[in-house]
């Protein structure tokens, strides 16, 4: 039964509330009180839809369909990255222009989040007797750590089957583990007042500064990219070291061991396996001056593997420039096999709306997937022939497949809701 055309009727109000939610700045690092008031938002227009709904400590909520049976789940975030520059648009907005829709979070992840919860609307209102129970989950700071979710499920939990669409489409059976580390020591550079390039650690930094003693001001402009995806960007932190004519022990580590290279292979810690393919580095923050002399790596390794040796190995590097080396954080990867009852009811759902096979594949990104035991995959939103502009500037997602994207997310949760 092709359930998911029945979130089309709902299009203008599902557009007009995801407005209202982008125009909330919830960047989590600059101010977690406008991630709370998104939530707030969400919450509220859940209960105006008659659904049971839970908010946890401000971090993390739910609306909720249905009880008993089996407990299903459907994970967003409402804390997006910082819109940076760049723009040809206002970023905390909702723009329609060209068949697109662009704004900071239009797919990463608020765009999801607003589907999820009319989804919810949609099968409540259309009278089908549900055999489980479905919670529509919205987390606060999943780019800065996941915390809300750990906080959730202190308390909540976990779903039996569940699916965050916080990727692309097919679906994803595995997550590279991630790995961020910051790298510090040293003092800042002869002639130098300061240098800062990069505002987030799962990003490709796209300008850097530097701040000269005799007052000049020396930039680099670079290219936006998603940590997990180094490749796809330009780093200007590494391109303004390259212009700067004096080194540090902190300045000459990058330039040796970082440099251009986004496979690790400078700091011998390249590997790869046939899941989910090779290991990335990226260099993502950089602070030089006198309070602080430090850089922030974010590695995404192979499903199979473990991020102990590669710990050590930059550890040896690091006692060579007699730097210290921090965990900042670590989540341990993901994978899913093709016969699991959470690959096997997405693929339905795809197939139902789409009329094709989803593809199933690997993601350096990091989602709520991984924090669900097994039982959860990345399961759109976007699709891989859109250039989204993820984590960039004029972030955006074609309107037509924003809607196909909403139609199988309620096939998938409709599907979910009725499982036996």
């Amino acid at each position: 039964m092709n359930f998911g055309k029945e979130i089309l009727k709902y299009k203008n109000e599902l557009l007009a509330d995801l407005k209202t939610l982008m125009e909330i700045e919830s960047v989590y690092a600059e101010n977690p009180g406008e991630c709370e008031r998104a939530l707030g938002f969400m919450l509220k227009r859940a209960a105006d839809f008659g659904l049971v709904t839970k908010n946890i400590k401000n971090k993390a909520g739910h609306a909720q369909l249905g009880e008993g049976g089996r407990l299903c789940g459907v994970l967003t975030h409402l804390d997006v990255v910082p819109a940076g520059k760049h723009w040809t648009v206002e970023p905390f907005t909702l723009t329609r222009k060209d068949g697109r829709l662009y704004g900071r979070g239009i797919d990463d992840d608020k765009g999801a989040s607003m589907v999820d919860l009319y989804c919810l609307r949609a099968l409540k209102e259309s009278g089908i007797k549900g055999k489980n129970t479905l919670r529509a989950i919205f987390g606060t700071d999943e780019e800065v750590g996941m915390s809300d979710m750990e906080t959730y499920f202190s308390s909540e939990e976990l779903p039996e089957i569940s699916f965050t669409p916080d990727s692309d489409y097919g679906i994803c059976c595995a997550e590279k583990g991630i790995l961020q580390l910051k790298i510090s020591g040293g003092k800042c550079l002869d002639g130098v007042e300061g240098v800062t390039s990069g505002n987030a650690l799962n990003a490709v930094p796209d300008e850097g500064s530097a701040e000269l003693a005799n007052g000049e001001v020396v930039t680099a402009k670079g290219k936006a990219a998603h940590a997990c995806e180094p490749e796809l960007g330009e780093n200007a932190a590494v391109k303004l070291l390259k212009m700067l004519n004096t080194d540090s022990p902190l300045t000459l580590f990058i330039k040796e061991y970082i440099g251009e290279d986004t496979e690790g292979r400078l700091l011998s810690v390249n590997c790869e396996d046939e899941p989910s393919g090779k290991l990335s580095c990226n260099l993502g923050k950089l602070r030089i001056n006198s309070d602080e002399s430090y850089f922030t790596l974010d590695i995404r390794y192979p499903v199979t593997l473990s991020h102990e040796p590669i710990i050590n190995q930059i550890k040896i590097l690091c006692e060579k420039y007699n730097l210290k080396l921090e965990t900042v954080h670590h989540s341990a990867p993901l994978y899913l096999p093709r016969e699991s009852e959470t690959i096997r009811l997405l693929s339905r759902a795809y197939r139902e709306i789409t009329g094709s096979e989803p593809e199933l594949y690997s993601t350096g990104g990091g989602t709520y997937a991984r924090m669900l035991g097994g039982k959860g995959a990345a399961f759109g939103p976007a699709f891989k022939d859109d250039d989204v502009h993820m984590h960039n500037a004029d972030e955006s997602i074609n309107e037509e497949k924003f809607f196909t994207h909403a139609q199988i997310c309620l096939q998938a949760m409709y599907e979910m809701y009725t499982l036996e």
